[in-house]
């Protein structure tokens, strides 16, 4: 599977009760996991299913923008 660079944020859910990560730059790419390096195993997987669907269905994918400068 190819390793994208997008940023993924993840904290832990108390409703939930599992670790959420979420990629802000692809709108509602999110996932969990019991452990914190699950939600990023499973976020991973998400993150290509969410492109190749965005690119079976003909849209626009954002380009990873990386890290924000704040001044």
């Amino acid at each position: 599977m190819k390793s994208y660079k997008y940023e993924i944020v993840i904290y832990w859910s108390e409703t939930d009760q599992a670790f959420i990560a979420e990629v802000p730059e692809l709108a509602g790419c999110k996932s969990d996991g019991e452990t914190y390096q699950e939600a990023v195993s499973n976020v991973q997987i998400v993150i290509h299913e969410w492109i190749e669907t965005a690119n079976m269905l003909g849209r626009e994918v954002p380009p990873p923008k990386g890290k924000l400068i704040l001044a």
